[in-house]
């Protein structure tokens, strides 16, 4: 009897589960819907640059893309490489970066081009691990550009991601809960894992945010218009109104300040301001100001910020001041704004700035506003 190796069978892949099978569904749909519905915007070059994603990254962090499509094609041309932004001056950091708030990212954007020159020759590494070693890049951004840029497996989660895969599995709670950021970056893992390397992975990563930001929208979400609309749970059981759940507001303090708004003519007939610099840590860090003082709940007697105010060289010229407030997002600022001139000789640590070099200068929004306000004819001179 003759006996001899039977060849085995091939062993079959095993089939999907119900689950795996939604969720590669989910990728390839996503990808796809991505390809046909993205946006066009100058931080999506094909191929993607790394400098330009990672500025992108930092400008698009609590601002909106509106806002940021002013702001970033006038930074790249003053700062066109990573080289050129880790040699440039903090000053002029801030100032191209002026009207995007959040000052603390622009000085962590350039500690990051520097460190990028320092330890990597100038090019960005494509690996999460060495990404998160870099100042200013933290979870989020280390997969945005691992995956977007480099086509690397990476998850990535925000608010927008958030809120669209709770929706997406119908998880109730919101994204500031400790669970549910554990549970969004599992699942979000989960599914990066489906993807191809390369295009399909950046394309389903980007088309993740793309989703949350202009159809999973956080009112009135348009799911008609959404391409996961069919496996959604939120939408089959009509809790998106109630998904994700509201955000604890945070605790907003008030905060008072007295700003004093100098102004002089110039020979040539420009409007000089005088403006002095802020602490290097806290609210509106290192920025210019006009000369101020953060007061107390009660409005200073006019007589005695006069006496005050004379002993850095400045005499009011309003004793009225003029109230308005700015929200920052733990802060409502208070402002009294006062008018004064300068008798000193010397500017000292201050600075005089014409009207025409304003824009070239790093001040807050709301500083501008109460420069600008000044200039209303029923302000004193």
């Amino acid at each position: 009897m003759r006996t001899g190796n039977r060849s085995k069978p091939a062993s079959r892949k095993p089939s999907p589960t119900p689950s795996e099978a939604r969720d590669r569904a989910i990728v390839r749909s996503l990808a796809s819907w991505y390809g046909r519905a993205a946006r066009d915007l100058p931080w999506r070059t094909r191929p993607r640059d790394p400098y330009r994603s990672l500025v992108s990254e930092l400008m698009l962090q609590q601002t909106q893309v509106s806002r940021v499509l002013e702001k970033f094609e006038p930074f790249l041309a003053r700062f066109p490489t990573i080289e050129r932004l880790a040699r440039g001056a903090e000053s002029d950091v801030l100032a191209a970066w002026s009207g995007l708030g959040y000052y603390r990212r622009a000085k962590l954007l350039q500690a990051c081009a520097k460190a990028v020159m320092q330890r990597h020759q100038g090019a960005m590494p494509r690996e999460v691990s060495q990404l998160l070693e870099l100042p200013g890049i933290g979870r989020y951004t280390a997969g945005a550009i691992a995956s977007i840029v480099f086509g690397e497996r990476a998850p990535i989660v925000d608010g927008n991601v958030c809120r669209v895969l709770q929706r997406l599995d119908g998880e109730q709670g919101h994204a500031g809960d400790k669970r549910i950021a554990a549970w969004a970056w599992q699942r979000a893992e989960q599914l990066v894992t489906l993807t191809s390397r390369g295009r399909q992975v950046a394309r389903f990563n980007e088309g993740l945010m793309e989703l949350g930001a202009t159809v999973c929208t956080p009112d009135n979400p348009r799911c008609d218009r959404c391409p996961l609309r069919s496996t959604c749970v939120a939408r089959r059981e009509q809790r998106t109104a109630v998904i994700p759940a509201p955000k604890p507001r945070a605790r907003v303090r008030r905060v008072f300040h007295d700003v004093i708004v100098v102004r002089r003519r110039e020979s040539s007939g420009k409007t000089s301001y005088l403006l002095e610099q802020r602490p290097a840590s806290g609210l509106w860090a290192g920025l210019w100001q006009p000369p101020a003082r953060e007061g107390t709940e009660a409005a200073p007697d006019a007589f005695a910020l006069a006496v005050q105010l004379e002993l850095h060289g400045l005499q009011l010229t309003s004793t009225t001041p003029t109230c308005t407030v700015f929200g920052t997002t733990h802060r409502e600022v208070h402002f009294r704004t006062w008018h004064a001139t300068h008798s000193a000789k010397k500017a000292g640590a201050r600075r005089w700035v014409t009207e025409d070099e304003l824009d070239t200068v790093a001040i807050s929004n709301a500083h501008r506003g109460l420069i600008a306000r000044s200039l209303q004819p029923s302000n004193p001179a």
